[in-house]
């Protein structure tokens, strides 16, 4: 498994962020987090990239334990969190080539080039990245996401700010990529995860109420609407 979450908590005092989830992800799939706002989706996807240290409980990547094993880790893992952290002051070509010699790659400035077509990028690529709109900051922490060709892909929120034709290209790109990666994706658009997703896993407050593909998960709630289902596994 690409995924393998166990026992997994965080707890802040009383207040349990994440309650003792478990769940697994293969290669070749693209993983739907839902959940509505303060359910745990950002904080498990911080435990899962090594960013938050959990309470309790075991995340691994591609058979590496983050907390064991961080550096190896991130060197399999792209990640793009909620709030794109981001240099503002550089302009996007030098950013990308920045973090790719960060990663050692070989022959960095192809590796930028070929990272900036896939975002869709060409136009604002000479551009500082505090000149982009969100959107466009949006394709640039993607594309430092993906730069070193992960085994594993953990996107918070990914199309957040991005209009009708961005989410179109990016939602696509996002496919290509689950095609060889594992891809987990936290979001709260039932129709991403219905136009992206091969499973859905549902959190609610800290823990997962539903775990299976979206087939599955409409065959055994009788319904065809996610979003009448989400409603129900988290009113």
């Amino acid at each position: 498994m690409s995924i393998k979450v166990q026992s997994l908590s965080k707890h802040y005092g009383e207040q349990k962020s994440v309650d003792n989830i478990s769940f697994a992800a293969s290669s070749g799939r693209i993983i739907g987090f839902l959940g509505p706002n303060g359910a745990g989706k950002s904080t498990t996807m911080k435990m899962l990239a090594g960013y938050l240290e959990p309470t309790s409980g075991q995340a691994m990547l591609c058979g590496l334990d983050v907390q064991q094993q961080p550096l190896e880790v991130k060197r399999i893992m792209g990640y793009l969190p909620e709030q794109t952290p981001l240099y503002a002051d550089m302009y996007v070509k030098e950013f990308l080539l920045f973090v790719a010699n960060t990663y050692g790659l070989k022959d960095p400035e192809l590796k930028v080039k070929e990272t900036i077509k896939a975002v869709g990028l060409d136009l604002e690529q000479f551009k500082k990245i505090s000149m982009l709109s969100k959107g466009y900051k949006q394709r640039v922490g993607l594309a430092q996401a993906i730069i070193h060709d992960p085994k594993v892909l953990i996107l918070d929120e990914p199309t957040s700010g991005l209009d009708p034709n961005q989410l179109s290209e990016i939602r696509a790109l996002i496919r290509t990529l689950g095609k060889d990666k594992t891809v987990i994706l936290s979001t709260h658009i039932m129709q991403e995860v219905e136009a992206v997703c091969d499973e859905v896993i549902i959190i609610h407050k800290g823990r997962i109420v539903a775990n299976a593909t979206i087939e599955a998960l409409k065959a055994a709630h009788q319904s065809n609407s996610l979003e009448d289902i989400f409603r129900k596994l988290t009113s």
